[in-house]
């Protein structure tokens, strides 16, 4: 059962680096180390969708990402994430999302409401420190949820088990997919650490490489949705600064082992900056 997890880990971080490229075959294998049909079997069962389906996926959010957050122009982002045309582009996107391409820019504002992770109405306006990030190696846990707050509480329970050094070990989450974009599909999010396990070989990737938007959010995790909130609902669409479609990811800079402790919690929310 480890042996399938730790293969579709792998299967998974080779998909979102190489979406925009066709995968052969045998680069499935190599990765896996299944067979090819042995690797579709185990990911749909594990995934619920088929690879195939998964990199379609891949592409049309990764192209919802700059619609939604850069100015380029709808026949680049169609050849930036794999597609031929923007005619396959725009079929694609539609089936997906239930709206076209160009309808999808023209009024940015729909996704501020509906079926967004967050109800964006906030008068508190926040202002993000800009800082650069060299890459970082993690070690990692992943789960599917809509960003639910006991779903990922029960992972970093799991996570903990694998028994990090006290020292000089750093957390992070990772969250996969774009909140305000997000499908049927359960977002992904990932508990990471600085750190290998002590109890287990996790399966590691790089995070960070880049210029961060970073935001601070004190307190309880419960209430990390409030400032989710006001970076969505104030800033994000007013800044003037072009986002990467790379990971949103939170640092838990200081985590409190109990409820009277919960106020000194300190995370860092770090959006990618082009």
């Amino acid at each position: 059962m480890e042996d399938n997890l730790n293969c579709i880990y792998r299967v998974i971080n080779f998909m979102e680096k190489n979406y925009d490229q066709p995968v052969s075959v045998k680069e499935l294998e190599d990765i896996s180390h299944y067979s090819y049909r042995n690797i579709q079997r185990i990911f749909k069962y594990s995934c619920g969708e088929t690879i195939g389906a998964f990199q379609q996926r891949l592409k049309v959010e990764n192209a919802y990402k700059r619609i939604l957050y850069t100015q380029e122009n709808l026949t680049s982002i169609a050849i930036e994430v794999g597609f031929a045309n923007i005619a396959s582009f725009s079929k694609a996107f539609k089936q997906h999302f239930g709206i076209s391409p160009k309808a999808a820019r023209q009024s940015k504002e729909q996704l501020l409401g509906g079926d967004a992770i967050i109800p964006i109405t906030s008068e508190v306006l926040l202002e993000p420190e800009i800082i650069y990030l060299k890459p970082v190696q993690v070690y990692y846990q992943s789960i599917n949820t809509y960003y639910n707050n006991e779903e990922i509480e029960v992972l970093w329970k799991k996570f903990m088990e694998n028994d990090f050094p006290e020292s000089g070990t750093e957390y992070f989450g990772v969250i996969a997919d774009e909140p305000l974009i997000k499908t049927e599909i359960n977002c992904r999010y990932d508990a990471c650490s600085s750190v290998q396990s002590c109890y287990k070989k996790l399966p590691s990737k790089m995070i960070f490489g880049g210029k961060y938007a970073r935001f601070t959010h004190s307190g309880s995790y419960e209430t990390i949705d409030d400032t989710y909130t006001k970076i969505y609902s104030r800033w994000i669409f007013n800044s003037g600064l072009e986002f990467s479609h790379t990971p949103i990811i939170e640092k838990y800079e200081n985590h409190a082992e109990n409820e009277d402790d919960q106020e000194k919690q300190l995370t860092y929310i770090l959006l990618p900056l082009k």
